[in-house]
């Protein structure tokens, strides 16, 4: 059963260093820009990369010290946590299985429509109480401004491949027809009810498109784009969870199967 013992204690370790990614996970979100003004998913991913932790762990003292009630609640509670991550990376597939950028003419950059994205999604920033929240924290970061130190000229900006919120939030929408003065200052627009979009816009720096549609849709789209990067390391965390677990259940069994023979040839002898 030692020989057992020591292989369960090995595989738990191993379920130990699978846990690092999935917190890595949630602490690199909660440095994205999107993910750190909406905070959807922040925490509950932190949390079962935690729960993770200290389940193999207390599968490795189990295993270490020989408790065997320890170990029950190992196998019990990693498959329930297995359960949750595997309906995590589901949930973050199908939520932003929808949701692309739209090609402008004369322009690199895509714009972005808010009725592309799930319902779902769509519903974490339609609020008008949700989004004074999210929009003050994006006007108090450097992504629009910086823009202004890398662009100078209209056509350099034209040809630009901005990030999602860049061109959903700090420019009006193209079919407005605001003539270029810098990447956040734009006037005279041709056409106001192009876009209900164009009447939003505002040259104030702390508003910009801060409070359009596009700048809602954006933000989800660079968030969808954190969410399939996310999504696809706890992918293979959670394949390489299950190997580790089923291979833990087979030592399980064969450490209870010895210990049962070895009852047996005591008693008999």
């Amino acid at each position: 059963m030692a020989l057992s013992n020591n292989v369960i204690g090995a595989i738990n370790f191993v379920a130990m260093l699978l846990s690092i990614p999935i917190l890595g996970a949630g602490i690199w979100l909660s440095n994205q820009p999107a993910d750190s003004c909406l905070k959807i998913l922040l925490w509950p991913i932190i949390t079962l990369g935690v729960l993770i932790l200290v389940m193999a762990l207390a599968g490795f003292v189990g295993a270490f010290w020989r408790i065997p009630w320890l170990l029950m609640a190992y196998l019990v509670g990693m498959l329930v946590l297995i359960i949750l991550l595997a309906c995590l990376v589901i949930f973050m597939y199908m939520v932003t299985i929808r949701g692309s950028g739209h090609i402008v003419p004369n322009r690199a950059y895509l714009e972005y429509h808010l009725e592309d994205f799930s319902i779902w999604l769509q519903r974490r920033v339609r609020g008008s109480y949700k989004w004074e929240r999210i929009e003050t924290c994006l006007s108090t970061t450097q992504i629009c401004p910086d823009l202004n130190q890398t662009y100078t000229m209209a056509m350099d900006f034209f040809r630009a491949y901005l990030t999602p919120i860049e061109s959903g939030c700090c420019k009006p929408p193209t079919e407005c027809g605001y003539t270029f003065v810098n990447p956040t200052n734009w006037i005279s627009p041709i056409n106001n009810i192009a876009d209900p979009d164009c009447i939003q816009w505002n040259n104030d720096q702390t508003k910009l498109c801060y409070s359009c549609n596009s700048c809602k849709a954006g933000l989800l789209a660079s968030l969808k784009q954190e969410w399939r990067r996310a999504d696809i390391i706890l992918l293979v965390t959670l394949i390489a969870l299950i190997c580790v677990y089923l291979v833990g259940c087979c030592a399980f069994r064969n450490a209870q199967t010895e210990d049962i023979f070895r009852k047996y040839r005591q008693g008999y002898s």
